[in-house]
């Protein structure tokens, strides 16, 4: 697949998680959060196994393969969405989707220590203009939003457990299908976040029959489009252009979780966010390597010519 696809694949990735988050912010108000994520994972696992049969991707994985899907389960799938959702229960879905855009910075430091990659001089830069947009934007004030609590707390630890799971992700993708990881990922994980749930939240699970269609919509929405195929769209791009440039674009989540945050919740968007958003776009093109390839065809155009 062309990069050029890799990264609109990235963009779309980034629009439905981003999106996610107000849904996320919603459904926990009716739901307990982990009795609601561990049937929404569970949920989507079943649709990636489904979809992996009909693309004739299913195999049993190797000794050495299951050490990394029980090591992914349990970071991208039970400690992110575990600390995702509790987080989301008692902070709002802006501040939740702001703390997620340190991502990238985490990753890049990450790599550096467990995969012995360093990024270029151009990528840190654009590393640095992507944090100081998402800076920028925490540092609006305003009501829920202002200040850090438990909540803001927790989404950290979300995105710090989501980070080192890329490492699996990753190290696993030279041999297994990243696909396929994410599909034994959230099985495993589910299952472990439905036990945690019966213990945490007793009786969680009743919440489901006083639901209503407008909650079913959004809940399969969360579950397919923004979990199921966002996952596996991520983990794919991760497995073709490296863990730390695809990260690079999780700068675009918080941009998405600010707008849509704004016209599904409510939450008030000042000109700080907008200043965020060309700094975290810079930081994109900078940081994910778009820029310097986009210079290397054009510089090759003109050589050519």
């Amino acid at each position: 697949m062309k990069q050029l696809n890799i990264y609109l694949m990235l963009v779309f990735v980034m629009f439905v998680w981003g999106a996610n988050l107000p849904i996320l912010k919603y459904l926990v108000t009716v739901v307990p959060p982990v009795t609601l994520t561990a049937f929404r994972i569970l949920t989507a696992g079943l649709v990636v196994l489904v979809i992996l049969w009909q693309m004739k991707l299913l195999r049993k994985p190797t000794k050495q393969e299951w050490k990394y899907i029980l090591l992914g389960a349990l970071t991208n799938v039970v400690a992110h969405h575990y600390f995702l959702n509790m987080g989301l229960a008692i902070t709002s879905g802006t501040h939740g989707g702001l703390i997620l855009g340190t991502g990238p910075m985490l990753t890049a430091i990450s790599a550096a220590f467990i995969l012995k990659y360093s990024p270029t001089r151009i990528q840190w830069l654009g590393l640095v203009l992507g944090l100081s947009g998402v800076s920028v934007s925490i540092l609006v004030g305003g009501g829920e939003s202002s200040g850090a609590n438990l909540g803001d707390f927790y989404v950290f630890l979300a995105i710090l457990a989501q980070v080192l799971s890329y490492m699996v992700v990753s190290k696993a993708a030279r041999t297994l299908d990243p696909r396929l990881l994410t599909a034994y990922m959230m099985m495993i994980g589910s299952i472990v976040l439905i036990v945690i749930s019966f213990v945490q939240e007793p009786g969680g699970v009743y919440a489901f029959s006083e639901t209503t269609p407008f909650f079913w919509g959004l809940f399969i929405t969360s579950a397919i489009v923004c979990t199921a195929v966002g996952h596996l769209m991520y983990n794919y791009a991760v497995g073709k252009a490296g863990a730390t440039k695809a990260a690079i674009f999780m700068n675009l989540n918080p941009i998405f979780s600010l707008l849509l945050s704004a016209i599904f919740l409510g939450e008030i968007l000042n000109i700080r966010h907008f200043i965020g958003l060309i700094l975290i776009v810079a930081g994109v093109m900078l940081g994910s390597g778009a820029a310097e390839d986009m210079w290397k065809k054009h510089k090759e155009k003109r050589a050519t010519s």
